[in-house]
């Protein structure tokens, strides 16, 4: 399960998690909470990270509203930046948005034309 939005490369991070038991020399066993009951216990080692010192890294599950389909919602908090992009044929418009429950750092370039049909209020 990845807690990001859908068809992105960067998987979320969620609070960390107790684990119960290894199993083979890939796989773990995590202690989740009752409200991710629909999430299979079991995890690759890539899919887990060793938690840090800094906890803004860490996004809290209760932030979160999971679907049905095991996503959640991006919600947009402000645009940092504009640019255009010139191809051979055409340009490009994207905009940097920063997202609610993501760092600056991790704010994301998005085609201005998507970004008009989900929030045309802000154009």
């Amino acid at each position: 399960m990845r807690f990001g939005k859908k068809g992105k490369l960067s998987p979320r991070y969620v609070s960390p998690y107790k684990i119960t038991q290894r199993i083979g020399r890939v796989a773990y066993k995590l202690e989740l909470p009752p409200e991710m009951s629909v999430v299979h216990q079991m995890f690759h080692v890539s899919m887990l990270k060793k938690v840090v010192g800094d906890l803004s890294l860490i996004v809290l599950i209760e932030a979160i509203e999971v679907n049905g389909e095991l996503t959640y919602e991006e919600i947009l908090v402000a645009i940092l930046d504009r640019k255009v992009r010139k191809m051979r044929n055409k340009e490009i418009a994207s905009v940097k948005v920063l997202w609610q429950n993501r760092q600056v750092e991790e704010a994301a370039w998005e085609a201005v034309e998507e970004m008009k049909k989900k929030y045309p209020y802000l154009f």
